[in-house]
């Protein structure tokens, strides 16, 4: 897959079929939407082309600031996976933000030699989102391209889409949210000094901090998988708090890799979120703490010892 950041640099002679949206997280839905896409394209011969933007639209439409499911080379590396041929990451400014529809679905056949253009049922682009798939559908049948609508995946009754993944995982449902993306939620990042504490009970834990931005999952106590920098994955405990036993502090993500020995510090770490094991609690004493954590260890053993 080749990526570009500019749609001027692109001048296509072979016809492309196109895609559009944020795609954060990168989930089931956008799998089906993208993967159809892909092989409908190299069927007929044609270039499968995804445009995804950053910032997400929504951060800079007036609207609630948005966590991501995903940074943008994790994004990227989730739509290579799926075959896509050339992906275009458009930084969304207030200019794109005011090109018309029409102007904007213009660029797209000369720089990409638009030939079909693949949107959902609720898709829309352009200022004020003009855009929709009727004005679509008009606009392709004067210019020459058309417009493929794919229906939205369902699961458990209910649409699969980003904004339901983040409610799952603002309450801490991470059965929900991995059964919408089709894997387990990954919060990637890099491992920072925390006090030291866990080592001197025993229990030591690598303080993963996150990039700026990204989604954390609700308060509470996880089974996970972590990647360590060396390719193995390690069953892992993970309490996402403010340590309230301790002293209530910032938010934090601490990571305890069962059987393993080592520093990871300062090395990048990647948490799989697998199942919610309780929430954040306060305890009478480091004790009871410590012993609590042996049964989240027996606990994460067991659930992952079934996977």
């Amino acid at each position: 897959m080749e990526l570009f950041r500019d749609l001027d640099a692109l001048h296509l002679d072979t016809p492309s079929h196109v895609t559009i949206g944020a795609f954060d997280g990168v989930h089931r839905g956008h799998q089906h939407l993208i993967g159809s896409m892909t092989q409908a394209a190299h069927k007929a011969g044609r270039l499968a082309v995804v445009l995804t933007f950053d910032p997400h639209p929504g951060a800079l439409l007036g609207r609630s600031p948005v966590a991501a499911l995903t940074t943008p080379e994790e994004k990227a590396a989730l739509i290579a996976d799926l075959g896509v041929d050339i992906l275009l990451i458009l930084r969304f400014t207030p200019a794109l933000a005011g090109t018309s529809a029409a102007r904007f679905v213009g660029m797209l056949c000369h720089h990409l030699n638009l030939a079909e253009l693949w949107v959902g049922p609720d898709f829309a682009l352009g200022h004020r989102r003009e855009g929709n798939v009727p004005f679509l559908q008009r606009m392709g049948e004067r210019v020459g391209f058309r417009v493929q609508v794919v229906e939205p995946l369902f699961w458990r009754g209910d649409v699969i889409s980003s904004t339901r993944i983040r409610a799952a995982l603002t309450a801490g449902d991470v059965e929900e949210a991995n059964g919408c993306l089709g894997r387990p939620y990954r919060l990637a990042g890099r491992v920072v000094r925390g006090r030291g504490l866990g080592r001197r009970l025993g229990i030591p834990t690598a303080n993963l901090q996150p990039p700026e931005g990204r989604l954390i999952p609700a308060n509470g106590v996880y089974a996970c998988y972590a990647h360590t920098p060396d390719g193995k994955t390690w069953a892992a405990v993970v309490n996402v708090g403010v340590r309230p036993t301790i002293a209530p502090d910032h938010l934090t993500v601490e990571a305890h890799l069962l059987d393993f020995d080592g520093d990871l510090y300062d090395q990048p770490l990647a948490l799989d979120f697998i199942a919610r094991l309780r929430d954040e609690e306060v305890f009478p004493s480091l004790n009871a703490l410590v012993a609590q954590i042996q049964q989240d260890i027996l606990r994460t053993r067991e659930i992952l010892n079934r996977r």
